[in-house]
């Protein structure tokens, strides 16, 4: 059922108009329903199903890599050693509570990622945005320590995972979690037997999405078709 479809700002790139339907499913997706959306570059906020279909833009392009192709580079490899040497890795429902509120704004705050429009999320909106939902899904959370560094909401289909959303502690940084949290994922999806890891949108033009590219090879959803681009290693 779509609930939105307006042009607004884009999100992602100054200056530039975005059209992103919200649809909202009528019922709980099976896995291979999960899986079939993915396939057609569908992205998840909460309940709702997205995807960019702006008339004059095609930055936006879902990338996925096939975890039995894919092979890390050397400075990933380093961030797996380090991120393996010192995080509990536990899994779980994904939850509502003042520590992962915190962490979300934290990484927020730290990370350069509330303009002067974007308003500090509040628990009814952290539900929203990371508990609630259509399809299965689950929770990987980095703890150092015992403390709780990052969190990795991640949806679940019959052959693929998919990367929802990811936070982490930004004072950190040489543990790379971001970096870490993919490929704890990708270890996941061999243990289970599954064939994709999908990692949401790649926008060249926008650093917190660009980064995308450093994992190869990969495939990215072009003209309606996967396709398998040359890519820079990170």
């Amino acid at each position: 059922m779509l609930v939105w479809d307006q042009t607004e700002p884009c999100p992602y790139l100054p200056g530039r108009l975005a059209r992103m339907p919200m649809r909202l499913p009528l019922r709980p997706l099976t896995p291979t329903e999960t899986d079939e959306h993915l396939a057609l570059g569908d992205r998840r906020h909460g309940r709702l199903l997205y995807r960019p279909t702006c008339a004059t833009c095609r930055a936006c392009e879902a990338v996925r890599l096939d975890v039995q192709r894919f092979r890390p580079g050397r400075t990933q490899r380093r961030a797996l050693r380090r991120g393996d040497a010192v995080l509990d890795l536990e899994l779980g429902e994904p939850e509502l509570t003042d520590e992962r509120l915190a962490l979300y704004e934290k990484h927020k705050q730290g990370r350069g990622l509330l303009g002067p429009s974007v308003r500090p999320l509040d628990a009814d909106g952290y539900y929203a945005f990371l508990v609630d939902r259509c399809v299965h899904a689950f929770e990987i959370r980095y703890r150092l320590e015992g403390r709780l560094v990052g969190v990795a909401v991640t949806d679940r289909g019959a052959s693929a995972l998919s990367a929802v959303y990811c936070y982490f502690d930004p004072e950190l940084p040489r543990l790379s979690i971001g970096t870490y949290s993919i490929l704890k994922q990708v270890d996941l999806c061999r243990r289970w037997e599954l064939d994709h890891l999908y990692l949401g949108l790649y926008i060249a033009d926008n650093r917190h999405m660009s980064y995308k590219s450093g994992f190869v090879p990969h495939e990215r959803l072009v003209d309606g078709r996967w396709q398998q681009l040359p890519s820079d290693r990170e």
